[in-house]
């Protein structure tokens, strides 16, 4: 029988699942270069499809981030969206369930009522204002890898995110900006066959701000694991 695995170890990783959330709204204080990049050097241990490691993260800074700010919400007023993957086709089910759910808690602690269509839409806008973080970070994928370097992405992801929170750094993803795929890759001169994925925002969070006073709950995994005995 295998030795059980160190309690700290566990303990840690719980940790830092069960504290992080995600930040909408943050301090304007930049994160110091040292520590983006241990977060991206711990990001970089994610696994891969046959270690392809197809990620590559534009990242910016100080006035870049204001310019990148402006020119996205100008784009976004003035362009309809055109992701490089497809966005979803619906929310059904659970799915819309949940999804519904956030917004609502969202809405309720920053005062917007339901129904209340210009506030909201108001809110929304926020995601492009990367929710007044300092840093943005754009994944993109080689477009060759298909689904499969999407999904490498994905984990890239989820351990910039988690590195970030063991830093003390808030971060939030954003499937939104995606949807300016043509802005970012003219911002950033990216090549055609660098796909957009997502961005994550990130910096020192505002805890004082009633956007980063909710936290949304996870299904029971009875809801997503099925057991087969024989």
């Amino acid at each position: 029988m295998r030795d059980a695995p160190a309690p700290s170890r566990h303990s840690e990783l719980k940790a830092l699942l069960d504290t992080r959330s995600s930040c909408r709204a943050f301090h304007p204080d930049p994160v110091p270069r040292g520590t983006i990049e241990q977060i991206l050097e711990m990001a970089q241990r994610t696994p891969s499809w046959c270690n392809t490691q197809p990620w590559q993260v534009s990242i910016t800074e100080g006035e870049g981030t204001e310019r990148f700010r402006k020119g996205l919400g100008e784009y976004v007023r003035s362009s309809p969206q055109a992701p490089d993957f497809p966005f979803p086709t619906a929310y059904q089910g659970d799915y819309g369930t949940r999804r519904k759910d956030c917004a609502m808690q969202l809405y309720a602690s920053v005062g917007i009522a339901a129904g209340d269509r210009q506030a909201s839409s108001a809110q929304t806008m926020k995601n492009f204002e990367l929710f007044g973080a300092p840093h943005v970070a754009v994944i993109t994928s080689d477009e060759a890898l298909g689904t499969y370097g999407a999904v490498d992405c994905g984990l890239y992801v989820n351990t910039f995110l988690l590195a970030a929170h063991s830093l003390g750094v808030a971060a939030i993803p954003q499937a939104a900006l995606a949807g300016s795929a043509p802005y970012m890759r003219d911002f950033f001169g990216l090549p055609e066959d660098r796909k957009v994925v997502c961005s994550i925002s990130f910096g020192y969070a505002d805890e004082e701000h009633p956007a980063n006073s909710f936290r949304t709950p996870r299904a029971d995994i009875g809801t997503a694991a099925t057991w087969v005995r024989a």
